[in-house]
């Protein structure tokens, strides 16, 4: 008898040859079929990756003790220029960014993909669009070509920043309500399975979202380029900009193209990178300059190189630009801009009338009239104006008061 007909016969009689000749053992977690007791699942390096959670914890600590110094110091003009608020705002931002390396530690599930896709978008939408709201404000001050001065309040721009948080919040909402992100397996380099949360088109539209949004920032950044802003922090903003835009074309190059199947602690790796060279650059690019300046005891003091350029506050992000040490009375303040202007235009309507007598044959000037000499109720501009008619020699040799004005100023 053959030994397959022994092994046939010894199964179907039940008798003990066949325990004897075959040992089955269980297949390693998760395998489907298995040949023997090679392991099927990638092994994650648990110290490595609480050692990078270690540190997103130590930066979320250090950026909320960060928003209670821009709160503590908002009076300082380096903070209160900034828009307290929005700073504020901005660092809320990162700290949702930083938890993202949190919902990401585990073994990934659907509850922990929701959590990353949340903590991802939401921190992204909240940082950035308060930082370019500011420079946004900027730019319409920069590009109006009226006399009159735009400026937009902080109140305003938050009427600005309220859709935009919403209508990002409705579109997550609406994904893990309708379609929740799950974790899928997928093999590294080695064959071994682990989980990742799955990509489909909600990923993929609200990537190109993002991307279309960071345009824009660019954008806005370029057009203040040669914009002078107080404490210099629309170029800060423009650089933070950047930065997200390059770190995150890196990534998905990476993920997608160049390192598709590596591992679950080099994508913790790759995830923990991101967060630092986008979050941490973004804080240190923003507030590094303010509190260097507080550091340094300068913070209350306006920057003298914006001060010799001419800053105003329609150029600051707040609306808020070099002023007296002194705050004057707005009552009082009111009243002297009326008294200016009301000297600006009886002295612009006494140039039309000066204007339009000289030269004109049809109007004779009165002897001992007010036209005739200076009296001593005019300001100098007038009188230098009225002597320099009345030195000329002919009616030919006159020219206009406005000519004489160009050639003083040249």
């Amino acid at each position: 008898m053959s030994f397959l007909s022994l092994t046939v016969v010894s199964f179907s009689s039940y008798s003990p040859t066949y325990d004897m000749l075959y040992i089955c053992k269980r297949c390693q977690p998760g395998c489907d079929v298995c040949e023997d007791d090679s392991p099927c699942l990638a092994n994650y390096n648990w110290a490595f990756r609480i050692s990078l959670l270690t540190i997103s914890v130590i930066c979320i600590f250090l950026t909320l003790l960060l928003s209670f110094y821009v709160y503590r110091y908002r009076k300082l003009k380096v903070i209160n220029v900034a828009s307290p608020i929005f700073l504020c705002i901005t660092l809320l931002g990162c700290v949702i960014m930083y938890c993202e390396m949190a919902a990401i530690f585990p073994v990934l599930s659907m509850y922990s993909c929701i959590a990353t896709k949340w903590t991802r978008h939401m921190g992204f939408c909240l940082t950035y669009s308060a930082l370019l709201l500011k420079t946004w404000r900027v730019s319409l001050t920069y590009r109006v070509k009226s006399a009159h001065k735009l400026k937009l309040t902080d109140k305003q721009l938050l009427q600005w920043l309220f859709p935009i948080l919403l209508v990002m919040a409705i579109y997550l909402g609406t994904w893990t309500i309708s379609s929740p992100p799950e974790a899928v397996y997928i093999e590294d380099w080695d064959k071994l399975k682990f989980k990742q949360c799955d990509y489909n088109w909600w990923d993929h539209s609200l990537a190109i979202g993002e991307f279309l949004f960071l345009l824009w920032g660019i954008r806005v950044c370029y057009n203040v380029r040669n914009a002078e802003s107080v404490f210099n922090e629309a170029k800060h903003i423009s650089w933070a900009v950047h930065s997200i835009t390059i770190v995150n074309i890196i990534m998905v190059m990476i993920h997608l193209v160049i390192l598709p199947t590596a591992g679950p602690d080099i994508k913790y790796l790759f995830g923990f990178i991101r967060t630092q060279l986008s979050t941490t650059v973004t804080v240190i690019l923003i507030f590094g300059p303010k509190f260097y300046r507080v550091i340094k005891g300068q913070g209350d003091v306006w920057d003298n190189r914006a001060r010799a350029r001419g800053v105003t506050a329609s150029f600051s992000l707040n609306g808020v630009g070099p002023v007296y040490e002194e705050p004057q009375d707005l009552y009082q303040e009111n009243e002297e801009l009326k008294e200016e202007v009301q000297k600006l235009a009886s002295q612009i309507e006494f140039m039309k009338i000066v204007h339009m007598e000289v030269n004109n044959r049809h109007l004779k000037p009165k002897h001992g009239g007010f036209f005739s000499q200076p009296t001593t109720n005019q300001s100098p501009v007038i009188k230098n104006i009225y002597m320099k008619f009345e030195s000329t020699d002919s009616p030919g040799s006159r020219i206009s008061p406005a000519a004489e004005l160009v050639s003083e100023k040249v």
